[in-house]
């Protein structure tokens, strides 16, 4: 019995034109307006956003031609800029970089970065804000060592490799 309505000529020549005629009542009157809805949210996103972006601008200027230059990569002036941010002076870190490697096209250096008195709030800004900055360096490897005289206060290994 319920194969015989398939084989039916009259439900084809009937559901299929009122289905084509539902789909554009149905795009005209519960999509269309959906979709403007969510245009105008996205564009209220967007406003908020900007305001947002207008303060990061501002406090920072620098991120803008930091990202720009994103090939002109050099780990001394990029520690030393943001080692100055995190309040470590240049005493007490030490900084060793390898040579730029080439592997097939791709092009990349290793350094090691040593915080000889760091707290760890200190060392997770300096880590944070270097890698957010260049999106290119990768965090290979951490090591925290906890010095025994003093409370909060560590030596941190840290091991970067930019990819160029």
């Amino acid at each position: 019995m319920k194969k015989d309505i398939y084989k039916n000529p009259v439900l084809y020549y009937i559901a299929v034109p009122v289905a084509v005629a539902l789909w554009p009542l149905l795009i005209w009157g519960v999509y269309l307006p959906r979709t403007g809805t969510s245009i105008d949210n996205k564009f209220n996103d967007y406003i908020e956003a900007q305001h947002y972006m207008e303060e990061i601008l501002k406090s920072d200027p620098d991120r803008i031609s930091a990202s720009a230059a994103s090939g002109e990569f050099d780990y001394a002036t990029e520690i030393e800029k943001v080692a100055s941010l995190c309040n470590i002076p240049s005493t007490d870190y030490t900084l060793s970089s390898g040579i730029i490697i080439k592997s097939g096209k791709q092009k990349s250096q290793n350094a090691k970065v040593i915080l000889k008195q760091a707290g760890i709030a200190q060392a997770a800004r300096f880590l944070s804000i270097i890698q957010y900055r260049w999106a290119n360096l990768k965090c290979e490897q951490l090591k925290l060592t906890r010095r025994e005289d003093l409370p909060d206060v560590w030596t941190v290994d840290i091991d970067f490799k930019y990819y160029y």
